[in-house]
Formats: structure tokens, sequence, C-alpha cells
């Protein structure tokens, strides 16, 4: 009895690691078409993308090896740090005002109300708008002479500035005008409200904690798992502003507006200096991988999970 015992384990084994080696074999077979897109349509392109940062190149003739001269050039191009200067602002401003916004709106959304999932398609759908049609809209709220915005200052009594046409006032046009899209954070941020156990929250109450004690103590904490998806995408999101650029202000004026990509797209695609604008895009991709890492590193200390991991 032993014997067969012994005999049958080793058979057993046998058949579970092939089992376990179809299994496996099955799983690479069902994301090989993910695999070969990933390497084909973004791997390979941002390894040749690397290649031509090294090379000065007008799409007419081949790249021309030139190291890191693309590098150099742009410590020392003002239009590149004036770029960078503009997306940093905006970003540093609009991803917490759009965060505070976002969850603004989803803590109304969470309220036991009528028509609620009317508000909630409302207030969602301007964030799936094209952003050329948003875009177009906000010149004519921010036009200086007939636009929306100063027409309602001016039954107060106020003088509205030019908005997209001052060069002290088009990057904070830009600011206001992100929280357009604040949509898809505020769904993200109702479904995080939705998961706070209300037990807790009776808890509290019981405990004599008021309305403000308990969102801050309470839900807050429990909320940061979705504030640190939220400023992650926010983050990557912001630092890649162009559209608004473009259909707008054209990057001005006075370069008031020049944001990061918007002057890539112009060495590229107006000046054919791809080379320089491959540099670019490895720079932008570092400075938001260093930003991500950051926040990464340092939510070990404001993230808290239910599960107290």
């Amino acid at each position: 009895m032993q014997a067969g015992a012994a005999e049958a384990t080793p058979g057993r084994a046998t058949r579970s690691r092939s089992l376990r080696a179809q299994r496996e074999t099955l799983f690479y077979v069902l994301i090989s078409p993910w695999i070969i897109g990933f390497l084909a349509f973004v791997f390979g392109p941002m390894m040749y993308s690397g290649y031509l940062s090294l090379t000065k190149w007008n799409l007419l003739a081949p790249p021309q090896f030139i190291g890191m001269g693309n590098y150099q050039q742009l410590l020392h191009d003002p239009l590149f740090w004036q770029s960078l200067k503009v997306t940093t602002i905006y970003a540093v401003v609009s991803v917490p005002l759009g965060l505070a916004f976002a969850l603004f709106l989803a803590v109304l959304l969470n309220q036991r109300v009528r028509g609620l999932s009317v508000f909630r398609t409302i207030l969602y759908l301007p964030s799936v708008v094209s952003g050329v049609a948003v875009s177009v809209v906000f010149m004519w709220v921010f036009n200086p002479s007939f636009g929306i915005v100063n027409s309602i200052l001016g039954y107060f009594g106020i003088k509205g500035p030019g908005w997209i046409e001052s060069p002290t006032w088009a990057l904070p046009a830009m600011i206001l005008m992100s929280l357009w899209s604040v949509g898809g954070a505020m769904i993200i941020f109702l479904a995080g409200l939705q998961n706070v156990p209300p037990e807790l929250h009776e808890a509290a109450q019981m405990d004599g904690a008021g309305m403000w004690r308990r969102f801050f103590r309470v839900t807050i904490p429990l909320l940061t798992p979705t504030i640190l998806f939220n400023l992650i995408l926010s983050i990557i999101n912001q630092f890649q502003i162009f559209t608004q650029a473009y259909v707008m202000t054209n990057g001005g004026p006075l370069n008031a507006t020049l944001f990061y990509v918007f002057y890539l797209w112009q060495n590229a695609f107006q000046y054919l200096n791809m080379g320089y604008a491959a540099a670019m895009a490895w720079i932008l991709f570092l400075i938001v991988l260093v930003v991500t890492v950051a926040v990464f590193a340092t939510s070990r200390k404001w993230v808290f999970y239910q599960g107290g991991e």
C-alpha cells in the first residue's frame, strides 16, 4: 500500500506541473496581443525616440548623430525654460484646485436627494466633451469685449481683465478652465465616498463629533487612497496640456501660455526639429517620473488603508 501511494504521489505532482504549465501557456497566449501592441506601439517608439533625441533630424534628410547636443542646447534655450515654468505653475495650481473642486462635487452628489442620477450625469458630461469644442466655447467665455465672464462682472460695476489676451491673466484663465473637466476625478471620489463604512460615522457622531470633524477625521483619512490615485492621474494629465494653448492662444500672449507640450509640438512640426523635440519629450518623461515617484514615496506618511497595510 505504501509503495503504491509513493508511486501515485509523483504521478500527481507531474500532472499538477503539467496543468500549471498549460495554464501559464494559455495566459501568455491570451495576453500576447497586448504584449505585441505594447512592444510595437509603445516600447518600440519610445526607444526610437531615445535614439532620435541624440540626432539632428528634419524629416527630409537622414538623422545625423550629434550625441548630447540637443540636451545641451535645451539648457541654453530660454523658451524651454519658459515653457517649463508655465507648465509647472499651471500644474502646481490646477492639480490641488481641481482635486478640491472634484471632491466638493462628489460630496454634494453623495447626498440623498431626488434626481441624483440626473445631477451626476450633468456634472460628468463636460469631461467627455471634445477638448477643441471646449476651447472654442471658452474663447467666447473669456473674450474681453463680449465674453460672458466680463459681462457678468460689468453688471456689478467691475471692469473685467483681458483674460486670454492679457499676459497677466491668460494663465489664470487656463487654470480656471481646467475645472471644467473634473468629472472623471469626481466620479472616482464619489466611489471612494460610498466605500466609507457608515458605522464609523455613526460611532463618531455618538462620541459627539460634528459634521466637519467627522469629515476631516473619518472621511478624508479613508479617502486618501482615492486622493492618491486622482493626484497621480492629475499630475500626468496637467503636465501634458496642449489643446487649450493650441486652439485658444497659440502659446501667447508674450509666451504666457507657452506650455511644454505645445513648445515640443512647435519644434517637431513647425520647425521640423524632430531630434530636439524628442529630447524635450524625454525630459518631460523624466520630470513626470520623478514627481510620480516622489508622490508615491511620501504617500506612506499620509495614505491610510482600511486593512491597515
